[in-house]
């Protein structure tokens, strides 16, 4: 999920109770502190440990307005969605999946998918961020078998390396990401085992 959520350009803290992760995270490059730290400064809180009241009353208490939660790692037990209705003084539906809880201070915290696995409670289809590069693939991976529809068998294939990275290629270029191309000096050096040690 922080991996993620890093790809997309977000600031990612990750809170942890285990040593361990705690310590690969940092590692990795992510801040990691207490939840209690993370509570007043975080705009989006994704629980995914398994356990209860991970998000609890006193991290509503200090959470920013507009704050958004959602669970991605166990049962709807992991925010202390009792704790935030007895808080609230209003609670909306803004729309589908997404529930606001009004404190008496006027801060809206939001919930999403009534704290259950977000990405089956909430789920509204996979964004086009991913499904453009599906598509593609299914598109020239077609483009591929009538090219190619002789010499195939009646059998399941990998969609062949180079339709990959054309795809990829695609993608790169529609986000206006530029690489490298390999110069005819490093193509013959790499297909080429006469030079090196």
């Amino acid at each position: 999920i922080a991996m993620r959520a890093r790809g997309l350009g977000a600031d990612v803290i990750v809170t942890e109770v285990d040593a361990l992760k705690a310590l690969e995270a940092v590692m990795d490059g992510y801040r990691v502190m207490p939840m209690m730290e993370a509570a007043p400064i975080g705009d989006v809180f994704i629980t995914a440990t398994g356990d209860i009241n991970v998000l609890d009353q006193h991290h509503f208490e200090v959470m920013k307005d507009g704050a958004v939660m959602a669970n991605s790692g166990h049962f709807n037990v992991e925010i202390n969605i009792p704790a935030l209705e007895a808080m609230a003084v209003e609670k909306r539906q803004p729309r589908a999946f997404v529930d606001q809880y009004v404190m008496a201070d006027g801060r809206r915290l939001h919930l999403l998918g009534e704290g259950r696995l977000v990405n089956l409670a909430a789920a509204e289809g996979h964004p086009a961020s991913v499904m453009d590069m599906s598509f593609a693939n299914q598109a020239l991976g077609s483009v591929y078998m009538l090219r190619n529809a002789e010499r195939l068998e009646k059998q399941v294939y990998v969609i062949p390396a180079e339709v990959d990275q054309e795809i990829a290629r695609l993608k790169l270029e529609a986000m206006g990401v530029q690489i490298d191309t390999l110069t005819e000096e490093q193509e013959r050096y790499l297909s080429s085992w006469e030079e090196g040690t």
